[in-house]
């Protein structure tokens, strides 16, 4: 019992540092573009990443929670624990450094390394479909491999559109873009909420169905209340490291950047939500940003940061598993 209260604490825990590390993505463009003060942004976002979560389905959720299978409770809890424990050091370390990693790999890197060392390869799902839908960790890598790439993409075209079609516009139209910017930062900031804290909701469904205290996968009401609150107080103690990676790091961003790239990320992102493919959010709206600053010229993005951000993406599931089996042995001990 001991176990799973630390376990479902660590992982609120867990949503908190996905708050202050992730959220701040959703409002990196709002704010280096000066549509918003970061109180204001930080208010907008807290609201909607309340919301994302208890109306967005269990669709991500029943993804991350399928990835571990195994027979005894115990050691599910326990790997859950560790996976946990090595995805939130994971966390804290990038946010540290100001580098926009993602959560979501950490997780699943966490839960694979836990997985390994706890009972070997046959504890994990590697893959496979689910009618049409990809599960597993191959699913959950070609979800984070695929999305930054069409964040990307839509950062890119739609900047090419909207300022071909807004040519002939003079700088005035900068103010109603600003004001736009507050629609698609609140959808960035939703769907992120839907997307991120079903990741969290779906480990701690898993730990109470091990433990006995459901009998299926269905998350319940105060795990999606709990996750989205834990959310909600992470956004409010701000990223501000990496909402200056993001906001200023990469390219210089004008209102019609941030408005295009906040957009874009807001599709791509609620798209995995409906598919159930947990997306990095963090990798989504950093390559939007990189693509609507390439739409430009590409000399005018800053290349070397976003090397640095690939050497994280590459980095994050090794590293976080390697620390979930460093902290398998603890986990073990209290259970």
């Amino acid at each position: 019992m001991t176990t799973v209260v630390v376990a479902i604490a660590l992982a609120l825990v867990f949503d908190v540092s996905n708050g202050f590390h992730d959220s701040s993505n959703s409002v990196a463009a709002l704010v280096a573009t000066r549509a918003a003060r970061p109180a204001s942004a930080v208010v907008l976002a807290g609201a909607f990443h309340l919301l994302g979560p208890l109306l967005a389905g269990e669709a991500v959720a029943d993804t991350v929670g399928s990835i571990v299978h195994v027979a005894d409770g115990a050691t599910t809890v326990q790997v859950a624990g560790a996976a946990l424990t090595g995805a939130l050091a994971w966390n804290l370390v990038t946010w540290w450094r100001g580098i926009p990693s993602s959560s979501s790999h950490a997780l699943v890197g966490g839960l694979a390394g836990a997985g390994l060392a706890a009972v070997g390869p046959a504890a994990i799902d590697w893959g496979h479909l689910d009618g049409w839908r990809p599960k597993g960790v191959l699913g959950v890598v070609a979800a984070l491999a695929v999305s930054p790439m069409l964040g990307f993409a839509a950062g890119f075209i739609g900047n090419r559109v909207a300022r071909r079609a807004l040519r002939r516009a003079t700088r005035r139209i900068d103010r109603p873009i600003r004001r736009a910017e507050w629609v698609t930062a609140a959808g960035l900031a939703f769907s992120h909420g839907a997307n991120d804290a079903q990741k969290t909701m779906g480990v701690m469904t898993l730990v109470l169905v091990a433990s006995g205290h459901l009998d299926h996968f269905a998350v319940p009401l105060w795990v999606k209340l709990a996750a989205a609150t834990s959310l909600t107080i992470g956004t409010s103690l701000g990223g501000w490291r990496i909402v200056r990676t993001i906001g200023r790091g990469i390219f210089r961003m004008r209102p019609l950047d941030g408005l295009v790239s906040q957009a874009g990320s807001a599709a791509v992102i609620w798209s995995g939500a409906l598919v159930g493919a947990p997306v990095s959010t963090s990798h989504v709206v950093a390559m939007s940003v990189v693509g609507s600053g390439a739409s430009h010229r590409f000399r005018h993005v800053r290349w070397t940061v976003v090397r640095e951000m690939g050497v994280a993406w590459l980095v994050t599931l090794p590293m976080s598993g390697l620390a979930a089996v460093a902290a398998l042995p603890l986990w073990r001990w209290l259970g």
